[in-house]
């Protein structure tokens, strides 16, 4: 396990900073429809510009690149569910 604590590096921070902004674009009354267009938006800007830092980005990022686009719109409405929980 890294001992990186940086947003992108630690899932467990990930998915916290993640939950953030969801309840924060939740407040500016973002649809949800919105915030998971987002979600898929900003996992297609990782899945491009960052190398997964661990295991559990790793199998995610494998996940969304055998995936088509409306398997990586599940998995980005996976994401915000999961963040909800860890906010």
């Amino acid at each position: 396990m890294s001992t990186d604590n940086t947003v992108v590096s630690n899932f467990d921070t990930w998915k916290k900073f993640l939950g953030d902004r969801v309840r924060q674009a939740e407040k500016m009354g973002m649809s949800e429809e919105t915030i998971n267009k987002l979600a898929y938006e900003i996992g297609d800007f990782l899945d491009e510009k960052v190398d997964p830092a661990n295991h559990s980005n790793r199998a995610l990022k494998e996940l969304w690149d055998v995936g088509d686009a409306d398997e990586r719109r599940t998995i980005a409405c996976l994401m915000v569910k999961l963040a909800k929980q860890n906010a």
